[in-house]
């Protein structure tokens, strides 16, 4: 049971919100390499690869914390 809520000081969380903050840092920390290692020019339709980004470590990261606490 990966998605149970969390209670936290009475206002119960959806776990999902802390795995899209944590898809959202690894989407900057992603992106800022990147741009350092390729510049920017060689992204096309930046906005488009930064949602995907952000989509895909999201859907990793949920995937991982599911796996992992249904394994424990």
């Amino acid at each position: 049971m990966g998605l149970q809520e969390i209670a936290l000081g009475g206002i119960y969380l959806s776990p999902l919100l802390i795995y899209a903050i944590l898809g959202l840092v690894a989407t900057l920390v992603t992106r800022t390499l990147l741009h350092w290692l390729v510049g920017q020019r060689a992204l096309w339709y930046e906005a488009w690869f930064d949602v995907s980004l952000f989509v895909l470590f999201t859907a990793a990261i949920t995937f991982l914390f599911t796996v992992l606490l249904e394994s424990s």
